[in-house]
C-alpha cells in the first residue's frame, strides 16, 4: 500500500488515561458500617489513589499494520489497549478508532460451565457470524486451538481446561473473524512452539486482509516475527515508535543499563 493510500484505523491524540485505586486503611475503614457512614455523610475513603497510567500518547495506526507494544511491567501497554477498545475512558485528549476494535479475551469471554465447543459457537455468534457460518467454522477453530490434541476436551466444560488451553481457545475464536482492529494482549505467549507459529501466521493473514493488529507481548521474538512496527511505552510515555528492529534495539539497550 502506497503512502498516499494509507488509511488510518486508530488515532491517539495526546491521550491521558487516569484511573483510581480505592482501598481502605485499617479494619474500621473497611467495615460495612464505615462504608455506610461515608455514604450518609457523602465523604470518600481517605485511601483513594489516582494512577496516571498513560501520559499524552499520540500515534496513528494504519490498515495492514501489525504494531507491537513493548515496555517494562506497569508501563501502560495493557491500559492503552483497553482504552483503544473503548473499555477505559480517556481523561484528556482523545482516541479515535475505525469500527469496533476487538480486544482478545473480552469479546470472546468464555463460560466455565459450558463446553469448549459451545463456547466457540457462542463466541462466534457474539462476533456477528450467522448460525451457518458458526457450524461451518467450529471444527476448524477447535483444531486451530489444539485443545483436542490430548483428548476430546472440546466436549468438556471450560473449568477443566488449563489457563493455556483457555487462552489458546480464546485466540482461536477471536482470530476466526476479520477485524478492523484486533488487540492482542499476551495471547501468543501461551502454548507450545507449534501453536505460536500458527497464531503468528494468522496475525499475518489478518494484516494481509487490511486489518490492523496491536500485539502486547513480553516475547521479543513474537514481536519480531509478527510486527513490522513497534511502539515502546515506558512510565506511560512513548519512548520510541518506528521499525521493530530499531525500536527493539533501543529498548534492549535501555533494559541492560
Amino acid at each position: 500500500m502506497a503512502d498516499n493510500e494509507r488509511v488510518p484505523t486508530v488515532i491517539a491524540d495526546d491521550a491521558h488515561i487516569i484511573y483510581k485505586i480505592v482501598g481502605a486503611i485499617g479494619t474500621n475503614q473497611a467495615s460495612p458500617l464505615s462504608a455506610f457512614k461515608r455514604l450518609l455523610t457523602k465523604t470518600n475513603s481517605a485511601n483513594v489513589r489516582e494512577v496516571h497510567a498513560v501520559k499524552g500518547v499520540s500515534f496513528v495506526a494504519y490498515k495492514g499494520e501489525a504494531i507491537g507494544l513493548i515496555g517494562s511491567n506497569g508501563s501502560g501497554k495493557s491500559t492503552l489497549l483497553r482504552a483503544v477498545a473503548g473499555l477505559l475512558p480517556v481523561q484528556r485528549g482523545a482516541i479515535y478508532a475505525a469500527g469496533q476494535p476487538s480486544l482478545l479475551g473480552v469479546n470472546a469471554a468464555l463460560m466455565n460451565d459450558l463446553s469448549g465447543e459451545r463456547n466457540v459457537e457462542l463466541g462466534c455468534l457474539a462476533m456477528g457470524m450467522s448460525p451457518g457460518e458458526v457450524k461451518e467454522r467450529t471444527k476448524a477453530i477447535i483444531d486451530f486451538s489444539g485443545i483436542n490434541e490430548r483428548g476430546d476436551f472440546a466436549s468438556l466444560p471450560m473449568r477443566t481446561y488449563s489457563s493455556g488451553m483457555a487462552a489458546r481457545l480464546r485466540f482461536s475464536i477471536a482470530a476466526a473473524k476479520q477485524h478492523d482492529v484486533l488487540l492482542i494482549d499476551e495471547a501468543l505467549a501461551t502454548g507450545d512452539a507449534k501453536f505460536r507459529r500458527r497464531s503468528e501466521a494468522r496475525v499475518r493473514e489478518l494484516r494481509a486482509q487490511a486489518g490492523t493488529v496491536f500485539l502486547v507481548s513480553h516475547s521479543e521474538q513474537s514481536i519480531r516475527d509478527t510486527c513490522e512496527r513497534a511502539i515502546w511505552l515506558e512510565s506511560g510515555l512513548i519512548r520510541a515508535d518506528g521499525p521493530t528492529a530499531d525500536v527493539l534495539k533501543e529498548y534492549e539497550s535501555y533494559m541492560k543499563k
